[in-house]
């Protein structure tokens, strides 16, 4: 009998969509594969998508790890991916180090990810050099994950802001609308389509029919997050219906 292994995910205190997708992810998996898991969160205070209450969100997470890491979860994701890129060119490496010393110190070491390092790492295992990306997000801070996500040396060709600035209605959303505004993305000489940069906006439903409709890969925050985890778990990242990236292929 295979032991269950525990997710730990630090999240938003208005984040919705990531305790929700993953676990949908993973209890896919578990109808093919042996491995059972269960979902453990710790909470950083956040309401408004302003860069202030970002950075205020962020000092927060050392805290949410050692929560979590006093659970013994097997791995760790930092559920919000805005909060990272915002603060600086490449810092998901810097907050990820970081984390995982909070679970090394306190006796119990875990892995850790983030959304921001699992996207820009899925890209590039695709082999994706040129994106486009829909976002939820205000104008101003698409194109921060833009740069971002440049920075890390994909070129995004396009995007597309929804401008919703509360964290709440962007959960809200019915993730089938993704059907129609991805469309007016420009999807020419593109290798991959980001149809949700942000781990809050629900995009999970919408992949494989995009992916299908347009025939271009299409991936998510948090479906770069499982795959992320599932890697660090040394399981195989594969669960159907979820788009290229946790296909199998890309291991």
């Amino acid at each position: 009998m295979h032991k269950t292994l525990k997710i730990g995910q630090i999240v938003p205190s208005s984040n919705l969509t990531m305790e929700r997708e993953i676990p949908a992810m993973l209890r896919a998996r578990e109808t093919l594969y042996p491995e059972r898991f269960s979902f453990h969160s710790s909470r950083m205070r956040m309401k408004k998508v302003t860069k202030e209450e970002l950075a205020a969100m962020d000092r927060d997470s050392d805290r949410c790890a050692l929560e979590l890491s006093d659970a013994a979860v097997d791995v760790m994701g930092y559920a919000c991916l805005v909060a990272i890129m915002s603060m600086g060119r490449g810092y998901h490496r810097e907050s990820q180090t970081r984390l995982h010393q909070v679970t090394v110190d306190n006796g119990h070491p875990a892995p850790v990810v983030s959304s921001a390092g699992a996207l820009v790492d899925g890209l590039h295992l695709m082999g994706a050099k040129r994106v486009s990306i829909v976002t939820p997000y205000m104008r101003p801070l698409t194109d921060m994950v833009a740069d971002y996500i440049t920075a890390e040396g994909i070129e995004v060709s396009d995007s597309i802001a929804l401008e919703i600035p509360d964290n709440l209605e962007v959960a809200a959303q019915d993730p089938m609308n993704l059907t129609e505004i991805y469309k007016s993305a420009d999807l020419r000489n593109i290798d991959a389509l980001v149809l949700s940069a942000c781990v809050q906006m629900p995009s999970l439903a919408a992949i494989q029919k995009v992916e299908d409709e347009c025939g271009i890969p299409v991936v998510s925050a948090a479906v770069a997050t499982t795959h992320q985890m599932l890697t660090k778990l040394n399981l195989k990242p594969h669960v159907p219906g979820c788009g290229a990236l946790l296909s199998g292929k890309y291991v």
